[in-house]
C-alpha cells in the first residue's frame, strides 16, 4: 500500500537516502546507477557488525552503518522487509500468500557455547622399576567442549603420590586416524577403549548434562561402569599392622649379655673357578647381640687387590628360605622377614665345615680363644684342631723340547719352546766388544769329485766376536763360474754333533791342511793369514799347542825366502827403486794394471805368493812389460828369491791399479759393448 507521493526532493539526492552527502552525476551523464562520481577520500569499506552481548546473552541489532562507515537512515528497509520481499510471490485474487518466516540462523560457538560432555576414566600403566607394584591405575577426566570439538583430559591431584598430574593432554582437537578425521562426540559412550596418542582410556561414567545431550541426539548410553582404583594406593591406606614379636628369648635381653663380645673364625673363600681367581683369606665375625654376622677380607702387602677390607657389612645373613612364588622377580636383592624360614646361628659355624654366605662359600679352618672357651661352655665341643689349608708346591713338569727341524740355528729356535713371544737368545756381550772387528781369514779349496771344482778357491774367515763363519769366493775370469758370497754369517756345526747339544767350530779345529764341512760340502783348509799366525801366538794359552804349530810350520818357509830376499837391500831403497820403475813405466804403452794382478794370481794356485822364474816372464811378456830395462832387472833381481823362485807380490807393488787409469776406462768401456 502506498501512503502517497513521495516529496520532491533537490538535485543530485536519491530517493530514500535522506541528506547524506551529495553524489552528482558527470558532466554529460544521465542520472543512473554507475554514473555517480565517487568520492576518493574514503578508505575504509568493511561491514559494521551485527551480533552483540548484553547481560551475557546474544541479541542481533540492526546496522547503524553501511559500507564504508556511510551513515544508514530510519526510512530503509529492515532485513524482515527485505526478507518478506524476495518471498512474495504473484498477486491472487483471493490476496497473497501468507508464508511462515524463516527460523533464525545461530552459529554453533553460541548455541553450544560453555557446554561440555564430562566422561569418568582411567588407564594402565606399566611400573617396571618397582618390586612393590607393577602396575598402577590413574583415574582422569575427559572433556568434551561442543563449540569447537576440542578434548582435554585431567587428572585429579592425589597428596603425595609422587606423579606428576594434573593437565595430560591440553585442549584440542585430537586426531582420530592417519586419514585426518578427529574424534566427534558421536564416537564417544560409556564402556568402551578410546585410543588417544598410544593411551588407551576406559570410559566407564559420566555426569547427567552428557547423558540427556547424547540421549536428545539419538545415542543410546550404555550402561555405567565401577571406576578401578589403584591397588598400591589401597594398600597405601590400610593401616599397618603392627610386628608381632614372636614368643622366644628377649632381644633386649640378649643384648645385655652379650654386648661387644664377637665369635671370630678365620676362613678360606676359594674363587679359583672364576676367571683370575684365587684363594681369599678373611675373618667371620658373628656378633652374639643381635646374630649379626660380618666378614672381612685380610689383605697382605703388594697382594694386588683394592684396599677394601669390609667384603660383607654387618648383617643378618638367610639360611632357608620360603619357596618362593615363580613370578617373583630373581633381580631383587631386599629380603624380608616373611621370606626367610631360619637364620644363621653359632651352631653353624665350626673348623672344618664350609658354609655358603650370599652365594659365596667359605671354609672355616681355625678361630680365636673365646670362641673356644664360647663354644665348650654352651655346646660342649672340645675338638678345635685347626685344618691346615697351606698350598701345596706344585710338582714340576719337566719340559719336553721337541727336535730341532732344520730352520735357523738351533738356540733361536729354541726360544719358541720357552716362551709364547719368542725373544731373540742372549749374546755374550762382553766377547763381542773385545773381539769386535777380529776375523781370522783362511784360504780354502773345495773337496769334490768335479773336475771343474779342484782349481776353486775360497776365503773362509771366522769372526770371533759370535763365532760365525762365512765363505767368499773370489771370480776368476773366464772360469765359467759366479764369484761371491758362498756362505752368508753364520754358525757350523761339527760333524757327528745333535740338535740338542751343537758343537760348533772354534779357531782350534782351523790347521793347515784340516777338513772343514759345511752344510755337506767339505773344504780343506790350504792357507792363511798372516793376523792368524800373529793371532795365535799372542794367545797360544788359549789354543792347542798343536794348531799354533801348524801355522808356524805353514808360514816359516815364507818368512826365510822373505828375510834372505829383503837382507841386502834395504827397504828405503827398495821404495826409492819402485817410485823409479813407475816413472819409467809412465813413459811406456799403458796396458791393464788390474789384469796384471789377476794373471799372477791366477797361476799361482796354491796362493803361496811366489812363481817360476819361466812363468813370471811369461806372464811379463804377454803385458809388453819392457823386463829388459836396468830400472826392471834390478827389481826383478831383488824379488828373486833363488834361481827358480819370484816373488810377484812384491814385483806387483810398483804396478798399482792406479797407475793407467785410461786403460782402465778404455776396459770397461770394451767390456761394457761386449756385453
Amino acid at each position: 500500500m502506498s501512503s502517497g507521493p513521495e516529496p520532491e526532493l533537490g538535485p543530485g539526492i536519491r530517493p530514500g537516502t535522506g541528506t547524506g552527502p551529495p553524489i552528482v552525476p558527470g558532466p554529460g551523464l544521465p542520472f543512473l546507477p554507475g554514473c555517480a562520481i565517487k568520492d576518493p577520500t574514503k578508505t575504509s569499506f568493511h561491514r559494521c557488525q551485527t551480533l552483540d552481548f548484553k547481560n551475557g546473552y546474544a541479541f542481533f541489532r540492526l546496522p547503524r552503518e553501511g559500507v564504508g562507515g556511510d551513515t544508514l537512515f530510519a526510512n530503509q528497509l529492515s532485513q524482515d522487509e527485505l526478507d518478506d520481499l524476495c518471498t512474495k510471490g504473484a498477486t491472487l485474487t483471493y490476496g497473497q500468500v501468507k508464508r511462515p518466516a524463516p527460523s533464525r540462523f545461530t552459529p554453533a560457538f553460541v548455541a553450544y557455547d560453555k557446554k561440555v560432555l564430562k566422561f569418568d576414566a582411567y588407564f594402565m600403566e606399566e611400573v617396571a622399576i618397582s618390586a612393590e607394584e607393577h602396575y598402577r591405575i590413574r583415574q582422569v577426566g575427559l572433556y568434551y567442549y561442543l563449540e569447537d570439538d576440542s578434548m582435554c583430559i585431567i587428572e585429579p591431584k592425589v597428596k603425595n603420590s609422587g606423579l606428576l598430574q594434573g593437565k595430560l593432554m591440553r585442549r584440542h582437537r585430537v586426531p582420530k586416524n592417519e586419514h585426518g578425521d578427529y574424534y566427534h562426540w558421536k564416537d564417544l559412550n560409556l564402556g568402551i577403549d578410546l585410543t588417544i596418542y598410544g593411551r588407551t582410556y576406559r570410559l566407564v561414567n559420566c555426569d547427567s548434562f552428557t547423558k540427556v545431550f547424547l540421549e536428545s541426539q539419538g545415542i543410546v548410553v550404555n550402561p555405567p561402569e565401577e571406576l578401578v582404583s589403584d591397588p598400591y594406593t589401597e594398600q597405601r591406606r590400610t593401616p599397618m599392622q603392627k610386628r608381632i614379636v614372636p614368643t622366644g628369648p628377649d632381644p633386649f635381653r640378649q643384648f645385655l649379655t652379650y654386648d661387644t663380645k664377637v665369635l671370630r673364625f678365620y676362613a678360606i673363600w676359594d674363587d679359583t673357578n672364576c676367571a683370575f681367581g684365587d684363594h681369599h683369606p678373611c675373618i667371620i665375625h658373628y656378633f652374639l647381640a643381635d646374630d649379626t654376622v660380618e666378614v672381612r677380607e685380610v689383605h697382605k702387602r703388594n697382594d694386588g687387590r683394592d684396599p677394601f677390607p669390609v667384603l660383607m657389612k654387618r648383617q643378618r645373613l638367610p639360611k632357608v628360605f620360603v619357596d618362593k612364588n615363580k613370578n617373583f622377580p630373581s633381580c631383587v636383592l631386599e629380603i624380608t622377614d616373611h621370606e626367610v624360614q631360619e637364620w644363621y646361628s653359632p651352631k653353624d659355624f665350626a673348623i672344618g665345615k664350609t658354609v655358603t654366605l650370599l652365594g659365596r662359600t667359605f671354609l672355616i679352618y681355625d678361630c680365636d680363644k673365646f670362641t673356644q672357651d664360647f663354644y665348650r661352655e654352651k655346646y660342649g665341643i672340645t675338638d678345635f684342631q685347626p685344618v691346615d689349608v697351606n698350598k701345596k708346591p706344585l710338582e714340576k713338569v719337566p719340559q719336553v723340547i721337541p727336535p730341532y727341524n732344520g730352520f735357523g740355528i738351533p738356540e733361536d729356535s729354541l726360544q719358541n719352546c720357552l716362551s709364547l713371544f719368542p725373544k731373540p737368545p742372549r749374546k755374550d756381550i762382553i766377547k763381542m766388544l773385545e773381539n769386535n772387528l777380529k776375523v781370522l781369514r783362511y784360504q780354502v779349496a773345495l773337496e769334490s769329485p768335479v773336475p771343474e771344482d779342484k782349481n776353486r778357491r775360497f776365503i773362509l774367515s771366522y769372526f770371533l766376536a759370535d763365532d760365525t763363519i762365512s765363505i767368499y769366493e773370489p771370480p776368476v775370469r773366464n772360469s765359467g763360474i759366479l764369484g761371491g758370497k758362498y756362505l752368508k754369517r753364520t754358525k757350523v756345526t761339527k760333524p757327528g754333533s745333535t740338535p740338542e747339544n751343537p758343537i760348533y767350530y772354534e779357531p782350534s779345529d782351523f790347521t793347515i791342511g784340516s777338513t772343514i764341512e759345511v752344510f755337506g760340502h767339505r773344504f780343506i783348509i790350504t792357507d792363511a793369514d798372516e793376523y792368524v799366525l800373529n793371532y795365535l801366538e799372542r794367545n797360544a794359552e788359549s789354543f792347542p799347542a798343536a794348531t799354533v804349530q801348524s801355522i808356524r810350520d805353514h808360514f816359516l818357509p815364507r818368512k826365510v825366502v822373505v828375510e834372505t830376499a829383503s837382507s841386502g837391500f834395504p827397504k828405503k831403497d827398495l821404495d826409492d827403486l819402485i817410485v823409479e820403475v813407475q816413472k819409467e813405466l809412465k813413459l811406456q804403452e799403458p796396458f791393464s794394471t788390474r789384469e796384471f794382478h789377476e794373471a799372477f794370481h791366477h797361476f799361482d794356485k796354491e796362493g803361496s805368493g811366489f812363481l817360476d822364474k819361466a812363468r813370471f816372464l811369461t806372464v811379463c811378456d804377454r803385458f809388453n812389460v819392457p823386463t829388459s830395462t836396468i830400472l826392471l832387472k834390478k827389481l826383478i833381481d831383488y824379488c828373486s828369491c833363488d834361481e827358480d823362485k819370484v816373488n810377484y807380490r812384491d814385483f806387483l807393488r810398483a804396478f798399482p791399479t792406479d797407475l793407467f787409469p785410461e786403460a782402465e776406462g778404455q776396459c770397461q768401456q770394451l767390456n761394457s759393448q761386449l756385453t
